[in-house]
C-alpha cells in the first residue's frame, strides 16, 4: 500500500472537533504531527480533547495505555505557521471561507518545500477555486473527511482542474492507509455526499409540506422501511436545522437554482422561528427536560382477509409472496398476461375488497381512474419486506373504508405494524430512493465519481443501509424510471427529471453495477 511514509510529518491547521479528529487519525497511523490553530490556547485544547477520548478507550479495555501515550506523544503543538515548513502534508480544516483559506494557502506555499501537498478539508468549497492564485496550484488537493474523523471511514479525495494526478493518487493512498475508505470525487458543488444527500431531507420536507404524515411518522417509515439509522428529521435536529438549510441554499446557488435543490418554505419558517433541532432544545421535536417524543402513527386492529389473490408481477414488492404463502390465508396466484396494468395482491373478505398495487410514482387516487380499477390502494418500498417490522400503505380517494381495512388486516397478519398515509406521488420511501439514485446516476453521469465510488461515499459516509445505484439494480431501474416519471407528471416540474445515464441504462438493458 502506498501513501506517506510513516516519518513524514503531518500538519494540521485548525484544532476544532474535525481539525483535531483529523490529527488523532494521522498520529494513530504513525505520523509526527503538528497540530496548529490561530486561536491562542485552541492547538492546547484541541490535544488535551484527543488525551481525554483516548483515555476513556484505556478505560474501556479498547486501547493500552503505552498505546494511547505513543499516539498523544506524536502529537506536537505549533505556535506559528513557520512552524510547519517540515511537513510533507499539511490539512487545512479552519472556517469554511475562500478568502481566509486562499491567504493560509499562499503562507504555506512560501515555506513548504516544493514537493509538500496541501489538503484542504473544505465540505463546499470548490478545490479548483482555492487553488486558483497558487503559486504551484496542482499540489492543492481535497481531502474531506466526515465527523468525527476516528470513527468515520469515508475520506473524499477531491481533484480541481489543476490538481495533479499524482498528489491525488499519494492523498488517496494515505487515507487508505490510514485506515479509511478513500473515494475520488471531481470538485463540484457538493462533492458527493452532500450533494446527493439533499434528497433524503428535500423530499421528507416536501411530503411533510403535502401532509402524507408527521415527522415521526416519517421518520419511523424511513428507520423501519428503509433501514436507515435516523429519520430525515431526527438528522436534521441533530445536524441544526439552520447548517442543513445554509447548505442546502448553498448548493441550489452554486447549482443555478437547479429545482432538485430547492430550499423549502417549512425549513426556512423553523429557522426563522429559532427552532434549530437539538442545540436549540425545540426543532422538529421537543427536547425539553421530561418533554415525550411523539410516536409515528400506526393503524389499529383490522379483520384479516378471507381471501388473497396475486394477479401478475408486483415488481418490486414481490418478495411478499412467500410471506403470504406462509401465513395460513386463502391464496391463490394467477397469470395476468392479457392485462396491460402492473398487478397486484386483491384481497376480500365476503362482500368487500381492494387491489393492493406497488406505487409507480403516480397518486393512487389518479392510477385507480387510468387503470379503471376500484378501491385502489398504493404500497410503499421496504428495503426487506420480511424483515421490515413495518408496511406503508396510501389508499385512493374513493377507495372504501371496508377495502382499506382488509388490506391492513392482511399485513397485520404478516406480523407487521401498518401505516395509512394520505395519497402522495410516489409515497414515502420509494419516492426518496428514487430522488436519491437519480442524483447518484447524475453525478456519475458528470464524471464525479464512478458507480462505485458513489456508492461506498453514501454508505460510509453517512451510513445509507445500501448503496443508491446498487439499490436501484436491486428493485430494477425501470421502475426507478417509471417512478421518476410518474412523479414528473404529477407536479410538472423538473425536479424529478430523470438522468440521462438512468434512461440509458434503462433502454440498454444494463446496470450501474455489472455482474459476471
Amino acid at each position: 500500500m502506498g501513501g506517506l511514509a510513516k516519518d513524514i510529518t503531518v500538519a494540521v491547521i485548525g484544532a476544532g472537533t474535525m481539525g483535531a479528529g483529523i490529527a488523532q487519525v494521522a498520529a494513530a497511523a504513525g505520523h509526527p504531527v503538528l497540530l496548529l490553530d490561530a486561536q491562542k490556547g485552541a492547538a492546547g485544547k484541541g490535544r488535551a480533547g484527543i488525551e481525554n477520548a483516548l483515555a476513556r478507550l484505556v478505560e474501556k479495555g479498547r486501547m493500552e495505555a503505552h498505546e494511547r501515550d505513543d499516539l498523544i506523544g506524536r502529537i506536537s503543538i505549533a505556535d506559528d505557521l513557520k512552524d510547519l515548513s517540515r511537513a510533507g502534508l499539511v490539512i487545512e480544516a479552519i472556517v469554511e471561507d475562500l478568502e481566509i483559506k486562499r491567504k493560509v494557502f499562499a503562507e504555506l506555499e512560501a515555506i513548504l518545500a516544493n514537493d509538500a501537498i496541501i489538503a484542504s478539508n473544505t465540505s463546499s468549497i470548490s478545490i479548483t477555486a482555492l487553488a486558483a492564485g497558487m503559486e504551484h496550484p496542482g499540489r492543492l488537493v481535497g481531502m474531506h473527511f466526515f465527523n468525527p474523523p476516528p470513527l468515520m471511514a469515508l475520506v473524499e479525495v477531491v481533484t480541481g482542474l489543476a490538481t495533479d494526478t499524482m498528489v491525488a493518487k499519494t492523498v488517496f493512498d494515505t487515507a487508505e492507509s490510514w485506515g479509511k475508505a478513500p473515494v475520488y470525487a471531481k470538485s463540484t458543488p457538493g462533492f458527493i455526499v452532500n450533494r446527493i444527500a439533499r434528497s433524503f431531507s428535500g423530499e421528507a420536507l416536501r411530503l411533510l409540506q403535502e401532509g402524507a404524515a408527521d415527522p415521526a411518522t416519517l421518520d419511523a417509515i424511513m428507520r423501519d422501511c428503509g433501514g436507515f439509522r435516523m429519520g430525515p428529521f431526527e438528522l436534521m435536529d441533530l445536524i441544526g436545522l439552520d447548517v442543513n438549510l445554509s447548505v442546502t441554499k448553498s448548493i441550489w446557488n452554486l447549482y443555478y437554482n437547479d429545482p432538485r435543490y430547492l430550499p423549502n418554505v417549512l425549513q426556512e419558517e423553523m429557522v426563522a422561528a429559532g427552532r434549530l433541532g437539538r442545540k436549540s432544545r425545540q426543532g422538529w421535536y421537543d427536547y425539553a427536560e421530561g418533554a415525550e417524543k411523539p410516536k409515528p402513527k400506526s393503524e389499529p386492529t383490522r379483520p384479516e382477509p378471507g381471501e388473497v389473490r396475486l394477479i401478475g408481477d408486483l415488481g418490486p414488492a414481490a418478495p411478499l409472496i412467500p410471506l403470504i404463502e406462509k401465513s395460513g390465508l386463502e391464496f391463490e396466484t394467477r397469470d395476468d398476461e392479457e392485462s396491460e396494468n402492473l398487478g397486484g395482491i386483491y384481497v376480500g373478505n365476503g362482500e368487500g375488497g381492494g387491489v393492493i398495487k406497488f406505487t409507480d410514482g403516480t397518486s393512487a387516487t389518479e392510477r385507480a381512474a387510468v387503470e379503471e380499477e376500484d378501491n385502489l390502494i398504493h404500497l410503499d418500498l421496504c428495503l426487506d419486506f420480511a424483515a421490515s417490522p413495518r408496511v406503508v400503505l396510501a389508499p385512493g380517494d374513493r377507495t372504501e373504508p371496508q377495502a382499506m381495512a382488509v388490506a391492513v388486516g392482511l399485513f397485520q397478519k404478516l406480523g407487521k405494524e401498518v401505516t395509512v398515509i394520505a395519497d402522495v406521488p410516489g409515497m414515502v420511501l420509494m419516492r426518496t430512493l428514487a430522488m436519491i439514485a437519480n442524483e447518484a446516476a447524475e453525478a456519475a453521469y458528470h464524471g464525479v465519481a464512478t458507480p462505485k465510488g458513489i456508492d461506498t461515499a453514501m454508505l460510509k459516509g453517512v451510513n445509507y443501509p445500501k448503496g443508491p445505484l446498487a439499490w436501484a439494480d436491486e428493485i430494477s431501474l425501470p421502475w426507478i424510471l417509471m417512478v421518476l416519471e410518474g412523479l414528473a407528471g404529477q407536479y410538472g416540474e423538473d425536479r424529478y427529471r430523470a438522468s440521462a445515464l438512468l434512461r440509458r441504462k434503462v433502454f440498454g438493458g444494463a446496470h450501474f453495477h455489472e455482474t459476471t
